[in-house]
């Protein structure tokens, strides 16, 4: 008896063989031809590689790079692009001045008073370091040259860096032509990443470490932080050495060993106007703070979110076109984020809006210090009298631009940057209660007329009387 259970035999038509047997052979000639094209396309990548035309060790013509490595310059190009914005930043000069009257206060007597913008992309870096206020006095420093041009290493080697720094900074004008860009980071030979500024491997031996150990990762980095870091002009006739750029990494990185040293060294910039107090200007201590940040923690590099990877045929190569990751989300934080655009920039403009406004409230405590100190010294206070005032002083505002000076509005290591601006309010709120009673002293209970500083031109009007004619 049959099982009913039994299956029937399933049989093919004998055409459906021949189907088969052709739709196989097609999609073998399709993957074969997609795996030629791969192959093409990896080939046409590397092509610039193998079929290299020499460039000179001190070649500073982005140009002349682009040809060997023409996705690279493409991507480059668009450095040029300045009407980029973000909350807090972007690519448009954007006038910190105008937007933050306080500021105008914060560097009377410093040529930052006088101009102060955002700084467009890597490609207009020569031409704005030109046209900027504040290299307008005939004796200004050529060491402000120095993170500007692929042409400085060149003329460091010919000149050496001492008497490059030493230099006028109008004197080089017509021999610094190209902005910044392959020759800064990169050896043309083998296109690994160099360190070209002496600054940054003389701060790592200042600490004991030797720069030539970094990894790769550390180096894409380290690229950035020959310019993107905290630095001084030294001035030291036994070593003749004249405006000669150094970090102040000789007591650590922190914000607190920096201060120590400089105040060592006696070090300041420039003495403010209205309460004679010796300040230090932050340049932009990005390193410093990013390497305090989660980011440093987990081994994510600079050039991770500022130049991320992307992929053109079939092939991995690094974003040129530095710019805020704010601007290119999906290829920097969306690699590690799994969140949607719009909650990713939601979550770091909260970040910097917090920061932002906690720099704000620094800004306002620093800058009635200054006043009140000048309205003691008014009252007949002395030097002596107003000497911890002022140190309380220079150390707020040192914190305050050292977060303020930095790019990204304090995302780089927002917990760091909280703290640095709260022991900035608190140092100047000790500043004015030292001062109120240094007054009530002198006889003067009531409080200081604050100027109205809602403006530039009201902010200008405001220290006008403590400049010198």
């Amino acid at each position: 008896m049959t099982d009913k259970t039994e299956k029937k035999q399933i049989r093919l038509p004998l055409w459906a063989g021949g189907l088969i047997v052709a739709a196989t052979a097609a999609v073998v000639i399709v993957l074969g031809l997609l795996s030629v094209s791969v192959m093409e396309r990896r080939w046409e990548a590397q092509r610039p590689m193998m079929v290299v035309k020499p460039i000179a060790d001190f070649e500073p013509d982005n140009a002349v790079w682009g040809q060997n490595w023409p996705r690279e310059y493409e991507t480059y190009r668009k450095t040029e692009i300045s009407d980029t914005q973000t909350l807090f930043g972007g690519s448009f000069p954007r006038d910190y001045l105008e937007a933050d009257p306080y500021q105008v206060v914060l560097f009377a007597g410093y040529g930052f008073s006088e101009d102060y913008k955002q700084a467009r992309g890597h490609y207009w870096a020569v031409n704005d370091a030109r046209e900027t206020k504040r290299v307008k006095k005939p004796d200004h420093a050529a060491t402000c040259w120095t993170c500007k041009s692929t042409d400085v290493p060149r003329l460091m080697n010919s000149m050496g860096a001492r008497a490059f720094y030493a230099s006028n900074f109008h004197d080089l004008t017509d021999q610094i032509k190209h902005p910044i860009g392959c020759q800064d980071c990169h050896d043309p030979a083998t296109m690994r990443l160099r360190i070209t500024r002496p600054g940054l491997i003389e701060g790592f031996a200042a600490m004991g470490k030797d720069i030539s150990q970094a990894t790769h990762q550390q180096m894409r980095s380290l690229v950035c932080a020959q310019c993107h870091v905290e630095y001084y002009f030294a001035n030291e006739a036994a070593a003749d050495k004249k405006n000669y750029l150094t970090f102040p990494w000789h007591k650590g990185t922190t914000v607190e060993s920096m201060l120590d040293y400089y105040d060592a060294m006696d070090f300041s910039d420039y003495i403010h106007p209205v309460s004679k107090t010796p300040i230090v200007k932050a340049q932009h201590p990005d390193y410093e703070l990013y390497q305090t940040g989660i980011h440093a923690y987990r081994g994510v590099s600079c050039a991770d979110c500022h130049m991320p990877y992307f992929t053109e045929g079939g092939m991995k190569f690094t974003d040129h076109h530095v710019r805020s990751p704010l601007q290119n989300i999906s290829s920097s934080c969306a690699v590690c984020h799994r969140w949607s655009e719009q909650e990713i920039r939601s979550r770091v403009e909260t970040i910097q809006t917090k920061v932002y406004e906690t720099k704000l409230k620094a800004e306002k405590a620093i800058v009635s210090a200054h006043f009140d100190v000048a309205e003691a010294v008014r009252a007949g206070a002395t030097d002596q009298m107003l000497k911890s005032v002022r140190t309380l002083i220079r150390h707020a505002q040192f914190r305050w631009d050292y977060v303020s000076a930095s790019n990204g509005m304090g995302f780089h290591s927002p917990q760091e940057c909280m703290r640095i601006l709260a022991d900035a309010i608190d140092q100047a709120q000790q500043a004015r209660v030292l001062a109120a009673q240094i007054l009530a002293r002198q006889g003067i209970k009531e409080s200081p007329a604050y100027p109205d500083l809602t403006t530039r031109q009201n902010a200008l009007q405001a220290i006008a009387p403590y400049l010198k004619p």
